[in-house]
């Protein structure tokens, strides 16, 4: 009996000397601690155009967006910058079937979910950045915010990889690539779903 208890002990030991080194490896393969803030971005369509602001600080064109708030979710902050940036009422295009169960409650899911680093000002950060398509409400005013930023970018402009200008700025300035190909794949399902 005592020789099966030493077999069983020994085996213990080896096993814990073995995992050892693992454990230390997988310590030195984390990454360092980088804050991660949740945000909500939107591809704001109307027929054939999305909508993008000129962002001054970054110098690039953008689709609404920003940060989610604490007490809310990713569509309530969508809809909310939406409302904040442009001045339009909207709503999310769904893109996936919800399931058949009355609770809990669903939420629209986003198209995708990008991780953006975010250099500054401050201390750098990440953005764990929730996409979402939508739409302007049946009979609200397309843009009734009188900004110079904003622009409806059409379908055509966005495949042309044209440069637009920012009016009021001085600048014109090509579409980023990952903000383009979001805007085509948003034209295209609003396009799949006018039809309610």
């Amino acid at each position: 009996m005592g020789g099966c208890k030493e077999r069983v002990l020994a085996r213990l030991h080896a096993a814990r000397l073995h995992a050892r080194p693992l454990r230390a490896k997988a310590r030195q393969r984390v990454a360092p601690v980088v804050k991660r803030h949740f945000t909500a971005t939107a591809f704001l369509v109307r027929g054939d155009a999305t909508l993008l602001h000129w962002h001054r600080r970054l110098g690039q064109w953008m689709p609404p967006g920003g940060h989610i708030e604490e007490d809310e979710d990713p569509v309530q902050a969508v809809l909310r910058e939406i409302l904040e940036e442009t001045g339009i009422v909207a709503e999310v295009i769904e893109n996936a079937a919800r399931h058949p169960f009355p609770y809990p409650e669903q939420l629209p899911a986003p198209y995708t979910i990008l991780v953006e680093d975010i250099p500054g000002p401050g201390e750098r950060h990440k953005h764990i950045d929730m996409i979402y398509f939508c739409r302007p409400l049946e009979g609200v005013d397309p843009l009734p915010v009188d900004d110079p930023t904003l622009l409806w970018v059409s379908e055509r402009e966005l495949q042309s990889e044209c440069l637009l200008d920012a009016a009021g700025c001085g600048v014109s300035a090509a579409v980023p690539e990952d903000v383009r190909q979001l805007a085509l794949a948003a034209i295209t399902a609003a396009r799949q779903t006018s039809i309610r």
